[in-house]
């Protein structure tokens, strides 16, 4: 029963972490920027849900990819002279060289291609391992997808869509809720729900005291950690807080003693939110 848990956990973290480079190359623009609605080639993203699920590389992109691989046992040739420009048109940057015989790369990628899938996959498997089959694991697959795509968007832009962080935290208090009207479950609602007020008023007040240190962003993704850290109870609630300013502080000191970073440098706060959310909920569980 236990490895039939984990291989679904695994199969649910890979499916849904393979949709999640292309979303957050769509939510990665700055403020007051329309979210991207093109690859970086140019093509339309096209799909599900208007173009926000699907692969990583759209399909033209992944057609010319495939095209671009000469047969192996054809002799290099000589590239042919470019085209004299028309006057008015732009002239196209030079691609970088290649080795005969290799593939050209001639549109961007969705980066991360790999790690956030595998983030994904790591978090499902280990929630369902410390959750076991109790009711709130269904509530914990769904909200940790979209926890990874929220790191990942901050980590790149320095952003917290609201787009993301209010549904997410919407989505918390309905799933738990469901999950308090089953048996089995090892937390509670209520407790749930004082704790997303608890853990989002102490990021409010940290914004209202230090704007510039602490992004309204991160106030709205708290009221969502929040919740799932205090289904399991107010000791879990601080643990995973706390592990976040932990994780965040760590890494901040890293970054001065490398010197790739001063002490007034702005770093992402939300994927060490999520870590040390994800830290709490685990050990949460297991106590459960």
């Amino acid at each position: 029963m236990v490895a039939v848990l984990l291989a679904l956990a695994a199969v649910w973290g890979a499916a849904t972490g393979l949709l999640i480079p292309r979303a957050a190359y769509r939510f990665a623009v700055e403020p007051e920027e329309p979210w991207r609605t093109a690859c970086p080639a140019g093509h339309p993203l096209t799909g599900p849900v208007r173009g926000w699920l699907g692969p990583a590389r759209c399909g033209p992109c992944a057609a010319q990819s495939a095209q671009a691989v000469p047969p192996a046992q054809a002799a290099p040739s000589a590239p042919p002279a470019p085209p004299a420009p028309v006057p008015g048109t732009p002239v196209p940057e030079p691609q970088a060289s290649t080795a005969p015989g290799t593939a050209t790369r001639t549109t961007p990628t969705y980066a991360p291609n790999t790690l956030a899938p595998l983030t994904t996959v790591l978090a499902c498997v280990a929630l369902a391992a410390a959750t076991g089959a109790r009711p709130e694991l269904v509530g914990w697959l769904v909200l940790a997808p979209v926890a990874v795509l929220l790191a990942v968007v901050d980590r790149r832009v320095h952003r917290l869509p609201d787009a993301l962080t209010l549904p997410l935290a919407a989505a918390a208090v309905l799933l738990l809720g469901g999950a308090a009207l089953l048996p089995g479950h090892a937390g509670s609602w209520t407790s749930g729900l004082l704790g997303g007020l608890a853990l989002g008023g102490f990021y409010l007040l940290l914004f209202l005291i230090n704007p510039n240190g602490m992004g309204f962003g991160d106030v709205k993704l708290a009221l969502a950690l929040g919740v799932a850290l205090g289904w399991y109870g107010w000791t879990v609630l601080f643990l995973g807080g706390f592990a976040g300013f932990l994780f965040g502080a760590a890494y901040g000191l890293a970054l001065v003693l490398l010197r790739r970073a001063g002490r007034r440098t702005g770093i992402p706060f939300g994927p060490f939110m999520v870590a040390g959310a994800l830290t709490g909920v685990l050990l949460g569980a297991l106590a459960g």
